[in-house]
């Protein structure tokens, strides 16, 4: 889950793989928009059959509570 989300946030802002860790922080470390970010879960959740509570999906701020969001997610179905 970790490296398909790093590979998805790299098609929406212009962040290096590399330089992409599990502390990094979505809109201070990465410089995503409020619209980025909901974009991405979109794509998300057409990706893996899931539905994001919007609610939340707006307290995630590291790649780690994302990470942690969606498996508990992919895990119910």
């Amino acid at each position: 889950m970790y490296e398909k989300l790093v590979n998805l946030i790299c098609n929406y802002v212009e962040v290096k793989p590399e330089n992409i860790t599990p502390d990094s922080r979505f809109m201070e470390d990465l410089g995503f928009t409020s619209f980025d970010f909901m974009s991405m879960l979109g794509e998300l959740e057409d990706e893996f059959d899931i539905e994001v509570d919007e609610q939340k999906a707006a307290d995630i701020r590291t790649i780690q509570e994302a990470v942690t969001y969606l498996e508990g997610l992919v895990g119910q179905e």
